[in-house]
């Protein structure tokens, strides 16, 4: 079963539960909000992906106009609220500015793995210490979900759109447990030659061999 909803493709993956705030300037989106605001409906951002609008994308929910600008555009506060698959896509929806597709809501598997959430904490840890990142980490394994850290784990754009293709959350953390553990040994290295780059031009205490 499809529904119609409005369309605001964007280069950027936005995932469940994600707040964004939006700046809106173009005449068609303006009318997209307003008639959200109106009616009380969602509308989706589909990740605009190689010039292309990418199959899957997510629902969102206007939470608040926080903004109307005297040039017309609207600062806008929104939530994601769930995972989508687009079925046909219009570049002009029928009698409207914006663009709008069919659609089918992806449901999957919410249960978690409380071990692999243990390695993915352990490692974002040492990942954070090495780049020195401040961003607090829950030390709580039952306190983790996946969709909170997918922008913060070092995934490409590519990366987090194949993250949100995945239904089920327990392949969700497999897919960033093995995405941490192939980053950490690049990221060792890079603070290995960090640490070369400034030696360079210091004395250094060589020992000579025998």
């Amino acid at each position: 079963m499809t529904d119609f909803i409005p369309l605001f493709p964007l280069k950027l993956v936005v995932f469940p539960y994600e707040e964004l705030n939006l700046h809106i300037f173009e005449t068609r989106y303006k009318q997209l909000v307003r008639e959200c605001e109106m009616n009380h409906t969602t509308f989706g951002i589909p990740a605009f992906l190689n010039d292309n609008v990418m199959e899957f994308g997510t629902e969102i929910e206007l939470v608040k106009i926080t903004k109307k600008n005297k040039d017309g555009s609207l600062d806008i506060k929104t939530r994601g609220i769930g995972i989508f698959k687009i079925h046909d896509f219009y570049n002009t929806a029928h009698n409207k500015m914006y663009a709008g597709g069919d659609i089918e809501r992806v449901t999957g598997k919410e249960e978690r793995d409380l071990d692999l959430n243990d390695k993915i904490i352990k490692r974002l840890n040492e990942l954070y210490n090495y780049l020195k990142i401040g961003k607090p980490i829950p030390t709580d394994i039952e306190d983790f979900y996946t969709y909170e850290f997918a922008h913060h784990v070092g995934f490409s754009i590519h990366q987090e759109y194949q993250f949100l293709t995945i239904a089920d959350e327990i392949k969700r953390q497999e897919f960033m447990l093995d995405h941490l553990t192939n980053l950490l040994p690049v990221v060792q290295e890079m603070e290995k030659l960090k640490k070369k780059v400034e030696m360079n031009g210091h004395f250094k205490n060589i020992i000579p061999p025998k």
